[in-house]
């Protein structure tokens, strides 16, 4: 096993597919049962991979690896609590402020004009993706498939859909981080 931890810290992508196949089950059923939500555990399962692999550098092999993917995955349950909260908080307030305005809620054009607009320049960012990877993206966040229906669609094992959104939802992150990072040194 730590043959293919230290392939991983290679870039050995065989590597990361085993990991991957071997460790997918047990982070998932740990999720599922913190969150008792397929979605919400299937999006932590997948970026708790994500972190681990972006980070396997940092693995200290006296600990066992499942351990250390568990805590990733505790920790990332744990922010996605938070990002819950404070949604929920700001939902609250927001609402008692709508309440206290009496204020219409619909969009203005130039709110429906700014989404348009930054819903056209994250699609332009997805394009800079290779085709597999855009395809994905557009499956899996456009038309909200599952990543079983995804699966079945593209004709490929689930695992592979799994990783293949893994993969592009980081190199879409890494590519509108560089060009915001040029955008702000221009």
């Amino acid at each position: 096993m730590s043959n293919r931890i230290e392939l991983a810290k290679k870039g050995d992508q065989p590597a990361f597919t085993s990991l991957l196949n071997e460790y997918w089950s047990e982070v998932y059923n740990f999720t599922f049962k913190r969150t008792m939500n397929e979605a919400d555990a299937e999006d932590i399962t997948i970026e708790t991979f994500s972190k681990a692999f972006s980070n396997i550098q940092s693995y200290n092999d006296e600990y066992g690896f499942n351990t250390w993917l568990l805590t990733i995955a505790k920790n990332t349950h744990i922010d996605l609590l938070r990002k819950k909260k404070y949604i929920f908080f700001f939902d609250i307030n927001e609402e008692q402020e709508r309440i206290n305005n009496i204020v219409d809620d619909s969009k203005t054009i130039e709110e429906e004009l700014i989404r348009e607009q930054n819903l056209i320049i994250f699609k332009n960012y997805i394009k800079l993706l290779k085709p597999h990877y855009q395809e994905v993206i557009e499956l899996r966040f456009f038309q909200e498939l599952s990543y079983n229906e995804i699966a079945v669609l593209l004709n490929e094992p689930l695992n592979n859909v799994k990783v293949k959104i893994m993969r592009a939802k980081k190199l879409l992150s890494e590519i509108i981080i560089n060009q915001i990072d040029n955008n702000f040194t221009l």
